[in-house]
């Protein structure tokens, strides 16, 4: 439809702002557009046969091929919707198209004077695979139509476009590129949600560290660099760059808390005085807010304390040290979920007859299933789906190796603990404290207890089992590392990220027993047993396994999730961050690593950021990720045992053969 315009340039109101073949003004973007991540966006259809395009009212056309399909084809609903599929790839894949669809967004540079100046970006959706010269054409046809004086750069929405863009020179296509205006963000959404509660403003972690013992669950805590050991509080802001696969953030999203970068939170809190002042906080994906309340809100203890997180009872019997491989996902109660999980995974790699495809058979509406999406991503379209679950097996088998190991059973840790009148007498005490809630004792009782463990001899049957498992290892002196794998942990409503400990720099018999100690008194950590006794696990129950691995050298390390963890209802994409060397680097905030999205159904995948490296990762190491991304969602449908939709939380290895090796797999944050 064409509407009139009044004199000042504008549509008149109307129920529908859709404009026709209008020239583009900056009045008339502001009056059609809607706001994602922060930033003002229209969407935009350009019809290649008629040689004219579509602004469309944002309000009144959340998707691009809804408009097409009902207001220029004439279609129904319902027969779009019967066919969706086919019609999407003939508006987004199809070389010789009719229409091209993006997204015009408006942001702003920073002139040296201090003013601003706006540009407009240009970009497709993501699935989209436009060749070079249709991306020039369309750059061009919109360059034609948009106000001279604003700036109009393209930007690629995926690795191929980048790919196409590389031979056009940037004077005939100017661009930019997901990343740069990801990490020129003012304000970032890491975990949504709402809180209302005493802003805590941190500018060191000096000051954090004199302060945290007063930290409550009614504060929102502010600083640059969140550390592992917060407190579980209302809250978490942070003032620089990390990543929505930290520790921190897994457990704002394990908690339900709202967690965001705030680049300007400085500027903020010196001219509203909101540093100790009660706010409401408010992160959306695409805003971020903290508004200063007139008055304290009256607040409720969080559902939270009310929780009461019941343990399966641990199995003390008499269970050897096992090699991973010969695990399964049942016995969590014997050796740790961690354990359990690996081992399930090699079963998995070995056997081949886990059903791969059950994510991808999930009902979509209007679409009946994804499987025509998984034929595709497998390389094999029109395959029946006896063929695909063999070929899913095949692909996942191809990518990843489970880990080699053995795991150390809670009948270890059980026998270890007995062997000491000390620390009998020293957990005893520590359970009465935690029955009369002696919050102000805790924290002492657990520091000795853990002292008193790294003290404690091992007794000789306990040492025999330990040195016995990996006699080989020890005898080279190859190095080692040791893993936590409790049965307080990837429980719902608890996590546990990065509350128990791993030691990776382990050599010889001596270094592997101060090893397991170390992991066996995390789970006394002050912080460990604060935040089990605030959901109801009882230190009864709870006990530790430990992994013993070789180490393995990585080129790269990582974290994927097999969701957008800041946009859950996201079927597609699964969010991948890597780094040089370990995965700890990626979830302890030591580095900035890269951070791509990777599309699961339609394909392609984007970059997010580039991490602290300022460079973005080769093409074919990109490719690489992205199978491992494929590999990620298929694992899902076997590992998530209530409901395929539920994420996965996997730490991987690159090696130098370029063969990746998980380390961990796990629920995420439920």
């Amino acid at each position: 439809m064409t509407l009139a315009f009044d004199e000042t340039g504008l549509p008149d109101a109307a129920a529908d702002r859709t404009v026709v073949g209008a020239n583009l003004s900056l009045p008339l973007f502001r009056t059609l557009s809607g706001v994602l991540a922060g930033h003002p966006y229209l969407k935009v259809v350009v019809d290649r046969a008629e040689d004219t395009w579509h602004l469309l009212d944002t309000r009144v056309h959340p998707f691009h091929a809804d408009y097409i399909a009902t207001r220029i084809l004439g279609m129904t609903s319902d027969e779009l919707d019967a066919d969706l599929d086919a019609f999407n790839a003939s508006v987004y894949m199809a070389p010789d198209r009719r229409f091209l669809l993006g997204v015009l967004s408006l942001h702003s540079d920073e002139e040296p004077d201090g003013s601003e100046r706006p540009f407009l970006v240009l970009e497709t959706t993501e699935a989209d695979t436009m060749h070079g010269a249709l991306l020039e054409e369309f750059h061009h046809f919109v360059r034609g139509r948009v106000d001279g004086r604003l700036p109009l750069l393209l930007k690629p929405a995926n690795h191929g476009q980048e790919h196409e863009l590389a031979s056009i020179s940037e004077a005939r296509v100017p661009r930019i590129l997901s990343q740069e205006l990801f990490g020129n963000r003012t304000r970032t959404c890491l975990n949504p949600g709402v809180a209302e509660g005493r802003l805590r403003y941190f500018r060191s972690r000096e000051e954090y560290r004199s302060a945290a013992a007063e930290l409550g669950w009614a504060d929102i805590v502010a600083m640059a660099c969140l550390p592992d050991d917060v407190p579980r509080v209302a809250g978490f802001v942070n003032t620089a760059s990390t990543t929505p696969l930290s520790h921190t953030n897994v457990l704002a999203s394990g908690w339900g808390i709202p967690n965001a970068i705030v680049r300007d939170l400085d500027t903020v809190v010196r001219r509203e005085g909101l540093d100790g002042a009660w706010v409401r906080y408010q992160v959306q994906e695409d805003a971020v807010t903290l508004e200063r309340l007139s008055s304290p809100p009256e607040l409720c203890r969080p559902v939270w304390h009310q929780q009461r997180i019941r343990l399966d009872t641990p199995r003390l019997g008499d269970t050897p040290v096992m090699a991973l491989h010969r695990l399964r996902r049942a016995d969590r109660d014997s050796y740790g979920t961690k354990a359990a999980n690996l081992g399930e995974l090699h079963h998995v790699l070995d056997s081949r007859t886990a059903d791969l495809t059950t994510y991808y058979t999930r009902p979509r509406p209007p679409r009946p299933d994804l499987l025509t999406h998984l034929a595709s991503r497998l390389g094999e379209p029109g395959a029946p789906v006896e063929r695909l679950r063999a070929k899913a097996a095949e692909r996942v088998a191809q990518t990843v190796r489970a880990p080699e190991g053995v795991a150390l059973p809670f009948r270890l840790h059980d026998l270890f603990l007995a062997s000491s009148p000390a620390l009998q007498q020293g957990i005893g005490k520590l359970k009465m404290a935690l029955e009369l809630d002696a919050l102000d004792v805790i924290d002492s009782l657990s520091l000795d207890l853990q002292h008193l463990m790294h003290s404690t001899p091992m007794p000789d049957e306990v040492a025999r089992a330990i040195t016995g498992s990996v006699p080989e290892l020890l005898a080279d002196a190859s190095r080692l590392v040791v893993r936590s794998s409790s049965n307080a942990e990837d429980l719902p409503g608890f996590s546990a990220a990065g509350i128990y400990d791993s030691v990776t720099t382990v050599r010889g018999p001596e270094q592997l027993m101060d090893a397991v100690r170390q992991v066996w008194a995390s789970l006394l950590s002050p912080r460990s047993v604060r935040l089990r006794h605030q959901v109801g696990i009882s230190l009864d129950d709870t006990y530790m396994g430990v992994i013993i691995q070789k180490y393995e050298p990585a080129d790269l390390g990582g974290v994927l999730v097999t969701c957008n963890p800041t946009r859950r209802e996201d079927f597609r994409n699964v969010y991948l961050n890597c780094s040089s060397g370990s995965p700890e680097n990626v979830v302890d905030g030591t580095v900035l690593p890269h951070q791509y999205l990777y599309n699961t159904v339609e394909g392609g995948g984007r970059t997010v950021a580039v991490g602290s490296t300022g460079a973005d990762l080769p093409g074919d190491t990109r490719a690489s990720l992205a199978r491992l991304a494929l590999v990620g969602r298929l694992l899902q449908s076997h590992f998530s045992e209530d409901d395929p939709d539920d994420a996965l939380d996997i730490e991987w290895l690159m090696t130098a053969g370029g063969t990746f090796q998980l380390v961990q797999v796990r629920p995420y944050a439920r």
